[in-house]
């Protein structure tokens, strides 16, 4: 099948939406702490999504798997467990910072690390981007995503900057602007490895089509990998939580959740986590189309991220109290992501 980079701007529109989309069951959830609703949304996230899906839509997955030497395997799983301690730190600025401002600064940093460090590490960033009149036009696109994450981010602190602590509480219950910019800082560095553990698994993609598996579909078994890597960070993470905090019976109705609608909860988390494994699904479906420009996918899924979830910032009332001209300029931000996705296809198109 031939690749066809504008199909992939649609699968990557459809991942940042997943991937904007996610955090917002979470706040349908009562009575439980993080740690329990961010573990139990996450068994899904790296367990249970990914190997389900892997295994109904590649051939032979585990004979693959067997077949890929030690250090394949270990490579994906290292860079899972590094892009697990962004997962964490995305998972807290959620909750500082709110959706729209917290995706901009955490995607902008994960957009510059994520897209030119794997061509800079095979060694053909000049003869890709700067040698071609396509790579031209793609890194015309990404100083176009840098250009709106900017303007999206200056929009999110001009607003922060209006509001009085009152309403900067009720659009983002546990806001903590200084707070939030040190997680998110951390996290948009960290989240970038996950563009480095696919990269690591190449050669499995190759195997998988040797043993039969449609192109479309070649990166579902690195993705149990890189996930499984995050899932050591994230559980890690939220076992010493729980016993810190002896939280753990918030499972079974315990402690602050005596009352708590658990099957409601279990439900939203199950939803959050799977639409946060959807956005890698997606995500490798659309690198699939992207041609030898595959790099670039990690530019149009952080774009799209920021375009969706600084809508669902607007749904979820988290600018309503932000003056004419800041919503008029993170709108404008918004443009410019949209124009980007457009030149960046644009361009892999025309690079064959």
């Amino acid at each position: 099948m031939t690749p066809n980079p504008l199909t992939g701007v649609l699968y990557h529109w459809l991942g940042g939406f997943a991937s904007a989309s996610f955090y917002v069951p979470y706040r349908g959830v009562r009575r439980w702490s993080w740690e329990i609703y961010w573990l139990t949304g996450g068994i899904f996230s790296w367990v249970l999504a990914p190997w389900f899906f892997a295994s109904i839509q590649t051939e032979d997955l585990l004979g693959v798997l067997a077949a890929t030497p030690a250090p394949t395997l270990l490579w994906p799983i290292f860079f899972g467990v590094l892009w697990g301690f962004g997962g964490l730190g995305y998972g807290l600025v959620m909750r500082y910072l709110g959706l729209s401002l917290g995706m901009a600064v955490v995607l902008g940093l994960c957009t510059v690390f994520g897209t030119l460090i794997p061509p800079l590490f095979a060694g053909d960033f000049a003869a890709k981007l700067l040698d071609t009149t396509s790579g031209n036009i793609i890194l015309f696109g990404l100083a176009l995503t840098l250009a709106g994450i900017i303007v999206v981010a200056m929009a999110g602190a001009r607003k922060d900057q209006a509001l009085s602590p009152e309403q900067k509480a009720a659009a983002v219950a546990e806001f903590d602007f200084r707070k939030g910019i040190v997680v998110a800082i951390f996290a948009g560095i960290m989240s970038a490895c996950f563009a480095f553990g696919l990269a690591a698994g190449e050669p499995i993609k190759t195997l998988s089509v040797a043993a039969g598996t449609g192109p479309l579909w070649t990166g579902l078994p690195v993705l149990c990998l890189v996930m499984f890597g995050g899932l050591l960070t994230n559980a890690v993470w939220c076992a010493i939580l729980i016993v810190r905090n002896r939280s753990g019976s918030e499972w079974f109705g315990g402690g602050k959740a005596a009352g708590a609608p658990l099957g409601r909860n279990f439900a939203l988390c199950a939803l959050a986590g799977t639409a946060w494994y959807f956005q890698f699904f997606f995500y490798t479906m659309g690198e699939s189309q992207m041609g030898q420009f595959g790099f670039s996918s990690w530019t149009l899924h952080m774009a799209s991220i920021i375009i969706f979830g600084t809508l669902w910032g607007f749904a979820l009332k988290e600018w309503r109290d932000a003056a004419p001209r800041t919503r008029a300029m993170v709108w404008s931000g918004v443009a410019l992501l949209i124009l980007a996705t457009i030149v960046i296809g644009y361009g892999n198109m025309i690079g064959g």
